[in-house]
């Protein structure tokens, strides 16, 4: 649907009053932004969505609510929490849309410590890694993607997913566990 609008055209939509013209990034920034961030928000998405093509749609529309929302931001950190909490926001709608999804396959080199290995072997952990992913709950999946792939800190976790700061560390405990679990790991 909005494929073929600039940043400038999404930037002005709605946008009449000169005052809010202060409060949107310039196009460069907003590429650079893109960039840095694009990639992980993708991945987070396919993970938690479970589906690759959603995870594309969602991508576009986070980065085009970002947009509109023209929020101003203290640091990168605060900008990067506020997209991934719209992209929460999102994964979350659609979920709702769609009573189940099969899990995304997510390229191979997002998944650490598969590259040098044996490939059977890399294939079978892959399949089980997958398989574990899909029996968690869509909040115990994103607390780990977030944690593990992304590297946010527990704070960022509470901002992106709506919680309270000092309840995340249980969860994703309690999270880990039941993915080790799964995983037939011992401890």
């Amino acid at each position: 649907m909005y494929r073929d609008a600039t940043f400038n055209d999404v930037s002005r939509l709605d946008r009449t009053d000169e005052a809010c013209a202060d409060l949107v990034m310039d196009e460069e920034t907003f590429r650079a932004f893109y960039d840095r961030t694009a990639r992980g928000v993708w991945a987070y998405l396919a993970r938690i969505t479970g589906d690759r093509q959603l995870a594309d749609d969602l991508l576009q529309e986070t980065f085009y609510r970002f947009l509109r929302a023209a929020a101003t931001h203290a640091s990168e950190a605060h900008r990067r929490n506020s997209l991934y909490m719209i992209a929460t926001n999102l994964a979350r709608d659609a979920r709702r849309r769609v009573l189940t999804r099969p899990l995304a396959h997510v390229e191979a080199d997002t998944i650490e410590g598969l590259a040098g290995r044996d490939m059977n072997r890399a294939t079978e952990q892959r399949a089980d890694f997958e398989r574990a992913m899909a029996q968690l709950k869509p909040r115990e999946r994103a607390m780990l993607w977030l944690a593990y792939a992304e590297g946010a800190s527990h704070q960022e976790i509470a901002q992106a997913l709506g919680l309270r700061p000092s309840s995340v560390k249980l969860m994703l405990f309690r999270a880990r566990r039941r993915m080790a679990s799964l995983l037939g790991v011992k401890k």
